[in-house]
């Protein structure tokens, strides 16, 4: 991964948005982070773990604790990285939890955590990954990278006091790192694979075993042989029950068959019986059968004559039906001269009604000649009517515009008053407006002191707790101190014990080379180590940072107080406040407001005095405009006067010419009545015609209607003495077909009538019953025949007899199904236990395999090194030598990284411990024994080395980035140059290298630099590019 720009807004120190553009720094760069104490060197390398995991390089603040308290609270925390993967391009964004000022009103609301990212691709456009749920980003990265945050901490950055960690770790942190970096997990899941597979295996085996456990358990035996002997046992039994049991079988069936043949016997007999018995009732049955052949003949001879007698009885009604027509037809014919007579009566009055309706049409006639006079006359009446409407108007016109006018001009004298009296109140405005401005000015400044003044007393506040916080600093790191170097003093003098307790009887003494040692030395205190002195060192360093960070602010403190005292001075002279007067701002204020409100009423006048400027104007251009409307007005009423007096003289002379009885009414009244005599005469003539039309139509309709009815009469008359001959001769036709059938007259005919159904239903009862008693004779016969010499067998002794045969194999057969079951059962075991047998040697031989296999793989062997962790190890050996070949550098030849061969104790996993070797002492000890500056020197090493190798093996993650947090200022000159050296030359190698330190000397040497500029309102990030 390599980093390409870095934007950070209101994060850490940052106030304000700051931008590294990292390829403004060169191509794979060394580069050093520079900048004083607490300005934010390090919250750079926050800044990039939190956009990827969303946690900082130290995980010591959450992302929300990162806020920048100078910040503008309008301006979001977010943090946006874009970065390399390869040939990939990716940008993400993060805005951690915070509270933030609500959109509309006042107050805070809650801001969500949120992330975004993007895949830049080759043409600039963009492919949105995750669009703001924190988790998936978090994954996402991880996937990418090949890291999650602990692993990118340990092998990407050193953290500040965290450079140990990837060092001092055991086998089974180490293994979790180098089988991410490495990617080795198919290793790992062989073991799993393996590991399932022995476990498998021995579970099937024990089930197997436990399964023959249960069979011969089942089988009631205790081993497979005395199952063998059970089953030899019982053969001669199971053949002896065998044989006895077909025996019985045999008498059974012939028993059985006896007392079948007996009840078969016993059933004909019956049936001979039962059909003897039939028999004679289906014969006593003649004279009924012969009742109903003769009632059958009887039916079929009256089917014969009822068709003759059917037609008699239909020429009958047909007679009868022509009589009462022929009756109404008389009648119709009666009704018919009645109203032909009547009709004649009412045509006498049709020359009374045509003169009525001459008359009618001469007196429309002359109505109508009168209409046209009346209709000019209304006409005349309606104009004269508007004439008046628009002369009244006009009237009405003229009054309105006079009353205008009068407004107007008494609103004009009032405009011109207002005019001059606002003219008066304005010519104040500009030596208003100077006042306020002077004393503006003076209340900002007065408020500008107090504001400093209050600033003032803060700092000196916090100037004399920092006087007491540098005190205390001061009194820890000399105890710090007086600590450490009683520490050194100890060690220094328990060394001469620690010496003499390795010597033995004639071992030389590595410092007199005696071989006697009659007076060893020995210390009566406890002999510190390295590592306490190590821890102590690390203290003294810590305590001098925090003295050395309390006199930073307390100098920072008295710079600012100065400051505020040179911005004081030059204000309080101009407002001529001396000393510790104080500053009359409230009384400033006061008058200041005073000064407004009047200017707010000037200003506001002085809007009236245009408004009523513009009113003037207008109100004197509505007094031209209406002079002009009341000229127009009066003019109008003159005309429509003139045109009243025209029309009236007009409409006298129409109204002369009416008739007597309109003359009086109203042209309107007039008009409707002549219009209502009109309507009534011809509503008169339409019922005149109508009543002289109904008297004509009814005359033809009567002559024809009495035409028609005689017609009727004589068709109707004919018809009638057809009918009665068609009756007679039916009658003859059946009186001839009675006599000829045998009948004695109609009634008797009628009794032997039967329909189809019935009479096919006698037919077959008859037939059915010749068909039994033929049936019954045949089957009587037959069995007299068969039966002739035939006995009654005994049932019971029968019966008894298969019942004791029956009873006598049942035994038996239990007897075998017992012996046949038990033996059946054990032949199932005896099978099952060979199959199993067979399985469970196959179950063994695999597991000696794959069981041994699964110990070698998980570690369950002599050296506790699974398979994943001897792959590692070549790896480890790998990453180790390149570590080394730079240790050995940097320690000027000392000392040498090596992977620990010894098992760990106890149960503990091996195989991936760290040790170094001494060249000085020729030993090899575990690397927590280096001393603070050893340690840093060694896990660069490693991780350098670890950078290297991963990188030369195929895989996707990338450590071509390497980002170290201090550390350097535990090097002495010569270990710091050597350290310097090892960086470029890893630079060289195509790495980007980032360096945080405040030693001088990498200042000097490493000219491309990112500086922290520390700023009393938050910290600026500028670049340096040698």
């Amino acid at each position: 991964m390599k980093p390409v720009q870095l934007s950070m807004s209101a994060f850490g120190p940052f106030a304000d948005k700051q931008v590294i553009n990292f390829s403004e720094l060169g191509n794979n760069p060394l580069f050093l982070i520079n900048g004083p104490t607490g300005a934010g060197k390090t919250s750079i390398l926050d800044a990039i773990c939190f956009a990827l995991y969303g946690k900082t390089t130290g995980n010591e603040r959450e992302a929300p604790q990162m806020r920048c308290d100078y910040a503008d609270e309008s301006l979001l925390t977010a943090v946006e990285f874009e970065f390399e993967l390869g040939e990939r391009r990716y940008r993400i964004k993060r805005i951690p939890d915070q509270q933030r000022p609500k959109a509309r009103g006042d107050g805070y609301t809650s801001q969500n955590a949120e992330a975004e990212l993007l895949r830049i691709n080759s043409d600039a456009s963009t492919e949105l990954l995750v669009a703001s749920k924190v988790s998936e980003a978090t994954s996402m990265i991880e996937e990418l990278t090949g890291l999650d945050v602990d692993q990118f901490r340990q092998v990407m950055v050193l953290p500040q006091g965290k450079f140990r960690e990837l060092l001092l770790a055991d086998s089974k942190a180490r293994e979790k790192i180098f089988s991410q970096l490495f990617q080795t997990s198919i290793y790992s899941r062989i073991e799993e694979r393996l590991k399932l597979q022995a476990a498998t295996i021995r579970k099937d085996a024990h089930d197997l075993e436990q399964k023959r456990l249960g069979i011969l358990e089942t089988a009631g035996v205790e081993s497979i042989d005395a199952l063998t002997q059970t089953l030899k046992d019982l053969t001669p039994e199971f053949e002896q029950a065998k044989s006895q049991r077909q025996r019985l079988s045999s008498a059974v069936e012939q028993a059985a068959k006896q007392l079948e043949q007996g009840k078969q016997l016993t059933a004909e007999l019956a049936e001979k019986s039962r059909l003897a018995t039939q028999l004679q009732r289906e014969q006593a049955r003649q004279a009924e059968m012969d009742g109903l052949k003769q009632r059958l003949n009887l039916a079929q001879l009256a089917q014969q004559v009822l068709p003759v007698y059917r037609q008699q009885q239909q020429r009958s009604q047909e007679l009868a039906q022509q009589q009462q027509v022929l009756k109404n037809a008389q009648q119709q014919l009666q009704r018919a001269s009645q109203a032909k007579s009547d009709a004649e009566k009412q045509a006498e009055n049709l020359p009374t009604l045509d003169v009525q309706l001459q008359q009618c049409r001469a007196a429309q006639q002359q109505a109508e000649q009168i209409n046209p006079v009346l209709e000019s006359y209304y006409q005349q009446q309606q104009q004269l009517d508007d004439a008046q409407l628009k002369r009244q108007q006009a009237e009405r016109n003229q009054h309105t515009a006079q009353q205008r006018l009068q407004q107007l001009l008494l609103q004009k004298t009032q405009n011109v008053d207002t005019i001059q009296q606002l003219q008066q109140q304005v010519r104040q405005l500009p030596a208003l407006q100077e006042q306020q401005y002077q004393w503006q000015r003076q209340c900002e400044q007065g408020k500008q002191i107090v504001d400093l003044q209050h600033q003032l007393q803060q700092f000196q506040q916090q100037l004399a707790q920092k006087t007491l916080q540098g005190k205390q600093a001061k009194s820890n790191l000399d105890e710090a101190e007086h600590r450490l170097k009683a520490l050194r003093l100890q060690w220094h003098q328990g060394q001469a014990a620690l010496l003499a307790a390795q010597l033995s009887p004639d071992m030389p003494c590595p410092v007199c080379g005696s071989l006697q040692h009659p007076s060893p030395a020995h210390s009566d205190v406890a002999i510190p180590d390295e590592q306490q002195l190590e821890h102590a060192q690390q203290l003294v360093e810590a305590k001098r940072s925090e003295y050395e960070t309390q006199r930073s602010d307390y100098r920072n403190i008295l710079d600012k107080i100065a400051h505020i005292e040179q911005q004081l001075k030059p204000l309080m002279q101009a407002l001529s406040i001396e000393g510790d007067s104080p500053v009359p701002l409230t009384e400033w204020q006061h008058r200041l407001t005073e000064l407004q409100q009047q200017l707010t009423q000037i200003q506001r006048a002085d809007q009236q005095l245009e408004s009523q400027q513009q009113g003037l104007a207008k109100v004197e251009q509505q007094l031209t405009q209406q002079q002009q409307q009341l000229n127009s007005a009066q003019q109008q009423l003159s005309e429509q006067q003139s045109q009243c007096s025209s029309l009236a003289g007009a409409l006298q002379e129409n109204q002369r010419r009416l008739p007597a009885e309109l003359q009086g009414l109203t042209a309107n009244a007039a008009l409707k009545q002549l219009g209502e005599q009109l309507s009534a005469l011809s509503q008169q003539q339409t019922t005149l015609m109508q009543q002289m039309q109904h008297i004509q139509q009814a005359q033809q309709q009567t002559a024809q209607q009495l035409a028609e009815a005689q017609s009727a009469l004589n068709e109707r008359e004919q018809q009638l003495t057809q009918a009665q001959r068609y009756s007679e001769q039916a009658q003859q036709e059946f009186i001839s077909a009675l006599q000829q059938s045998g009948f004695s007259d109609t009634d008797a005919l009628k009794q032997a009538q039967l329909d189809a159904a019935l009479q096919l239903q006698i037919a077959q009862q008859i037939e059915q019953w010749q068909q039994q008693c033929h049936s019954l004779s045949g089957q009587l016969e037959a069995l007299q025949q068969k039966l002739k010499d035939a006995t009654q067998p005994d049932l019971s002794a029968l019966t008894a007899a298969l019942e004791t045969q029956q009873q006598a194999l049942l035994a038996a057969d239990e007897q075998f199904q017992l012996l046949n079951s038990r033996i059946t059962n054990l032949s199932n075991c005896q099978q099952k236990l060979a199959a199993d047998a067979k399985a469970l040697a196959a179950l063994e031989s695999r597991f000696a395999v794959v069981g041994t296999l699964s110990d070698v793989a998980n570690g369950n062997n002599q050296s506790k090194l699974s398979l994943q962790r001897f792959v590692l190890s070549v790896l480890l050996d790998d990453v180790l030598l390149d570590a080394s070949e730079r240790l050995a550098r940097m320690s000027k030849g000392r000392y040498r990284l090596l992977r620990k061969e010894e098992r760990a104790k106890g149960n503990r996993a091996s195989g991936l411990d760290l040790e170094v070797e001494d060249a000085y002492s020729g030993k090899v000890r575990p690397v927590a024994t280096l001393s603070g500056g050893e340690s840093f020197m060694a896990a660069l090493s490693l991780a350098l080395g670890l950078s290297n190798v991963v990188q030369a093996y195929a895989g996707g993650i990338k450590l071509d980035t390497l980002f170290i947090d201090e550390g350097f200022g535990s090097l002495d000159q010569d270990s710091l140059e050597l350290a310097i050296r090892t960086l470029i030359d890893l630079q060289a190698s195509g790495r980007m290298i980032g360096v945080i330190s405040h030693v001088t000397e990498m200042k000097e040497q490493i000219l491309t630099r990112v500086d922290v500029l520390k700023q009393a309102r938050g910290s600026v990030i500028r670049l340096e590019c040698a």
